[in-house]
């Protein structure tokens, strides 16, 4: 387990981050991208949209072209206060603290749940998975955007130690161990030398 992957060890590294993480995410997940990875989704105005791992907003506001209300959840609460900048606490934003793990929501309660930057902190991915299945509707759909396992063996020994990075074959075991079973991946970049980031949609299966 890498050494963010540890809640604690997560909110301090993000209480510091959250001061320049907005100038920094954009070399790496690009709006060009976020409006990429919101095309592969079918998104009506009138869904119910969870953005798990909300941080300041940056998948918030590409979801907010799409939808009027969009409930963002993040543990950060220095990264959330950011957000509350942009959107207001109480206005097309509803924000909630919690965990990815232990989700606060009734089961089958959104037409899309969005993921963007966060998995790569959950110690146990499946868990995190299973609760994204948990709290969608059936038929829904889950996006997750994680970092992609880099190719040089010195570069994955140095990702290894710090979060989760994980492949396509990687993400079919999570996927399938989290009851998933109909989702595609896709790996999205900035520039040919930008770390490449895996996307992968998912549907919830029907009952």
């Amino acid at each position: 387990m890498g050494i963010l992957e540890d809640k604690s060890n997560a909110r301090l590294f993000y209480k510091y981050l959250s001061k320049v993480y907005d100038q920094v995410n954009r070399f790496n997940w690009t709006p060009e991208m976020r409006t990429e990875a919101l095309s592969w989704l079918e998104i009506e105005p009138d869904d119910r949209v969870l953005d798990v791992g909300c941080g300041t907003g940056f998948g918030t506001e590409g979801l907010l072209e799409h939808v009027e209300t969009v409930h963002g959840l993040d543990q950060s609460i220095h990264q959330m206060q950011k957000a509350f900048e942009k959107f207001g606490k109480h206005d097309r934003v509803q924000f909630y603290r919690g965990d990815a793990e232990r989700l606060p929501f009734a089961a089958d309660t959104f037409d899309v749940v969005w993921s963007s930057g966060s998995i790569e902190y959950w110690p146990n991915p499946v868990a995190g998975l299973t609760e994204l299945r948990r709290v969608a509707k059936p038929g829904g759909q889950v996006l997750v955007v994680g970092p992609d396992y880099p190719h040089n063996p010195v570069l994955q020994r140095l990702a290894d130690a710090i979060m989760l990075f994980y492949d396509e074959a990687e993400a079919d075991r999570m996927f399938e161990a989290a009851g998933y079973d109909a989702f595609e991946h896709h790996i999205q970049q900035a520039t040919p030398r930008s770390p490449r980031a895996i996307t992968t949609v998912a549907r919830v299966p029907e009952e």
